[in-house]
């Protein structure tokens, strides 16, 4: 099947349908942390872009690197290398209170300039999504900040107020890790977010390494409320490389930033074309995120 940018009028009339049916969660009840978590895999393409060269404090949000001790640090937020965008993994998917949410949220993912960790962080991770909860367990070790991911619309579809109010917060930071053992898996993945609805389903191959570790953080000590804050703390996102890149044809955006703190920043064009990697919620240490 060929993809073009410029979709046919048929697929258009379907994006509109689909963009509309969100809108209900305006009048719906956020997700619990679990049914959100576990429900939000990325797919990440490249998109190298102008950079940001933005300095930025950090702070963590999960419990668990709280605990851990990880503090507040810098970063210097250089250029633009990804964009992660929601899909399902083999038909299955988001719970349908998390769906509407889940399929507005789409990353920008920048370089960042950071300090290494004093020494490697162990992480045990277990998978959420139930697609993958045939996998084992599994160790992590972080070893120093790499990326940062954050909130963007696409195509100035900005999703419902209810949506918007969840996924504009949600920044996370990705640490390259230490080698460590993983199987190999292959998913089939398809597009959640209706604006990608002409992307045809593929498989993509992931091995273990490399492979990064996205973790929520809070940026400048900004106030996030706290309806948004207890879903958006529980989000680790483990994010594994494609074993060969998958290719598409190309699909022009444009992605506008959604967090308060970057929304002055100019819109930025974007190409989906080569997807390199699949981001994949897990849970850490044991602690999985609560139910309500």
């Amino acid at each position: 099947m060929k993809l073009t940018s410029i979709l046919p009028v048929s697929l258009l009339l379907a994006a509109a349908v689909a963009v509309a049916t969100p809108s209900q969660a305006s009048a719906q009840a956020l997700p619990t942390p679990r049914d959100f978590v576990s429900g939000l895999d990325l797919e990440c393409y490249k998109t190298p872009g102008p950079a940001l060269n933005l300095n930025l404090n950090l702070s963590h949000l999960n419990p668990v690197l709280i605990n851990l001790g990880l503090p507040a640090h810098p970063v210097v937020v250089r250029e633009l290398e990804e964009t992660c965008v929601p899909v399902r993994k083999n038909n299955g998917g988001p719970s349908a209170t998390a769906l509407p949410f889940v399929r507005m949220v789409d990353l920008a993912c920048y370089r960042v300039d950071a300090a290494p960790l004093p020494a490697p962080v162990n992480l045990n991770l277990t998978h959420l999504n139930p697609v993958l909860a045939g996998l084992p367990q599994h160790d992590v070790y972080l070893t120093k900040p790499a990326q940062l991911c954050v909130p963007v619309a696409k195509n100035n579809n900005l999703p419902p107020a209810a949506v918007a109010a969840l996924v504009r917060y949600l920044d996370l930071e990705c640490y390259d890790t230490q080698l460590a053992a993983h199987p190999n898996f292959s998913v089939m993945l398809h597009q959640l977010n209706p604006l990608l609805g002409g992307i045809p389903g593929h498989k993509m191959d992931l091995v273990p390494n490399p492979r990064k570790m996205c973790v929520p953080v809070r940026k400048n000590n900004q106030a996030i409320p706290a309806a948004s804050l207890n879903i958006l703390r529980w989000v680790d996102l483990e994010k594994f490389s494609a074993a060969a890149n998958v290719v598409i044809a190309p699909v022009n955006l444009m992605l506008r930033h959604m967090n308060p703190l970057l929304a002055n920043q100019p819109q930025v064009p974007v190409v989906l074309q080569e997807a390199n990697s699949l981001m994949v919620p897990v849970a850490k240490n044991g602690v999985l995120p609560p139910l309500d």
